[in-house]
C-alpha cells in the first residue's frame, strides 16, 4: 500500500508521458496520462485533484507538439484526458460530500446511542466503574449494544446487553431493555426475577410493533451482575451472552455460565437447571478485594484479524498485566482488540468493567 497517495498518481503521471514523448507507437501513454486524475480524485483532496487533472492536459498537449503530430491529433488528446479530467473531479466533489454525510451520521449515530447510554459514576459504594463503547468502523449504523450500572437495597445491579439487529429499532429496544433494567432492579428480590420482569417488558415491547399473527424475532442477549452491599458476593445470571472474566493478580478467569439460559424478550419460560443438577441458575461468587469482573458484548469476543481468528482475552496481552483502576483495563483491552482486527472491526463493542476497591473510605 502506498503511504503517500500522491506518489501513485505521479508515478502513473510520468510513466504516460514517458510513454507518450518515445515510444514507438502513438497513444500508447494516452491511457495512463488519463488515469492519474482519477487516482488523485479517489485519494486525494481537491486541491490536489485539480493538480493531476490539469497536468495530464499540459503534458498531453506539449508531447503532441514535441512529436510534430497535427492538430486534430492534438485537440483530440487534449478532448479525451481533459473530459476524463474533468470527471475526476466531480468525482472528488462526491466523494467529498459522502464522506462528510457519513461522518455527520455517525455523529448522530454515537449522540443517539450516548443519551440512551449515560454514562455511570465512576464510583458506587465499594466498586470503582469504568465503561467504553467503540463503533465499529465498517458502518455507521447505530447498534444494539447495551450496559446500565444502578446502586439499590440489594447490592448495585449491572446489565451488559446486545440487540439482535441495528438501526432505529434496535435502539428503540435498547431503551426499553434499559427502562425496565432501571424500573424493576429497584424492586426485584433477586436476578432470576429481575431478568423475568425484563423478558416480559421486552415481550410486550416486541408483540406492539408487530402485526396480528406474526411471531417476534427480536431478542436480548444479556448478562446481570449483583455485587452485595459489602462488595465480597458477586452473583451472576446470564442469558445468552459471552460470558465475564474475573480479572485478578494478572490472570483472566472466564466465567461461564453453568446453565444455559435463553436470551431476553423471545417470549418463552426461562430453562430452568437440570433435575438434580445441583446447578443454580443464579451464580454465587467471591469477589475479592482488587478484583475486576470484566463484562463485554460479542463485539469483542468475535472481533477477527486478517486470518479469521477470533480474539480471546485469555491469550491476550492483558494477561500478566496489573491495572491501576478499571478503567485502565478498558483503555488496554480497547487497544488490544483494535491490535487484533488492525482498526477493521465488523461489529460495535461494549465494554463494562466492575472493580472492588482496596481502600473503601476517604483518607483523613
Amino acid at each position: 500500500m502506498v503511504k503517500a497517495p500522491w506518489v501513485l498518481a505521479a508515478c502513473v503521471l510520468v510513466a504516460g508521458g514517458l510513454l507518450t514523448a518515445f515510444a514507438p507507437k502513438p497513444y500508447l501513454g494516452l491511457p495512463l496520462l488519463a488515469a492519474s486524475p482519477l487516482i488523485a480524485a479517489a485519494m486525494l483532496s481537491f486541491r490536489f485533484a485539480v493538480f493531476f487533472a490539469c497536468a495530464p492536459v499540459a503534458a498531453a498537449a506539449g508531447l503532441d507538439l514535441y512529436r510534430e503530430r497535427s492538430a486534430t491529433s492534438l485537440l483530440v488528446d487534449v478532448a479525451v484526458v481533459g473530459l476524463i479530467g474533468a470527471l475526476a473531479l466531480l468525482v472528488n466533489v462526491l466523494m467529498e460530500r459522502q464522506g462528510r454525510k457519513l461522518a455527520d451520521a455517525r455523529d448522530v449515530a454515537e449522540a443517539v446511542q450516548m443519551a440512551v447510554l449515560p454514562q455511570p459514576a465512576a464510583q458506587v459504594g465499594s466498586l470503582a466503574i469504568a465503561v467504553g463503547y467503540t463503533v465499529a468502523q465498517a458502518e455507521a449504523r447505530i447498534g444494539g449494544d447495551l450496559f446500565a450500572v444502578q446502586d439499590t437495597d440489594f447490592g448495585v445491579r449491572m446489565i451488559i446487553g446486545d440487540v439482535r439487529g441495528k438501526g432505529l429499532q434496535a435502539i428503540a429496544t435498547v431503551s426499553v431493555a434499559i427502562g425496565a433494567f432501571r424500573q424493576e432492579a429497584e424492586y426485584a428480590p433477586d436476578l432470576s426475577a429481575l431478568a423475568e420482569r425484563m423478558d416480559d417488558a421486552l415481550s410486550r415491547d416486541a408483540g406492539r410493533s408487530l402485526e396480528p399473527g406474526i411471531s417476534p424475532e427480536e431478542f436480548t442477549t444479556a448478562l446481570l451482575a449483583e455485587v452485595s452491599a459489602e462488595g465480597d458476593v458477586l452473583r451472576l445470571l446470564n442469558r445468552g451472552h459471552p460470558g465475564p472474566y474475573l480479572v485478578h493478580e494478572g490472570q483472566l478467569t472466564r466465567l461461564d455460565a453453568a446453565v444455559p439460559q435463553l436470551p431476553l424478550g423471545m417470549g418463552l419460560a426461562e430453562i430452568g437447571p437440570p433435575v438434580g443438577s445441583g446447578h443454580p441458575v443464579t451464580e454465587v461468587l467471591p469477589l475479592p478485594l482488587g478484583a475486576t469482573l470484566l463484562m463485554v458484548t460479542d463485539g469483542v469476543t468475535e472481533a477477527r484479524n486478517h486470518e479469521g481468528v477470533f480474539y480471546d482475552p485469555c491469550r491476550a496481552r492483558l494477561v500478566g498485566a496489573h491495572f491501576e483502576n478499571p478503567e485502565s483495563l478498558v483503555r488496554a483491552l480497547t487497544a488490544d482488540v483494535q491490535r487484533w482486527t488492525e482498526g477493521a472491526q465488523q461489529d460495535d463493542m461494549a465494554i463494562l468493567a466492575v472493580s472492588r476497591r482496596r481502600h473503601t473510605s476517604a483518607s483523613p
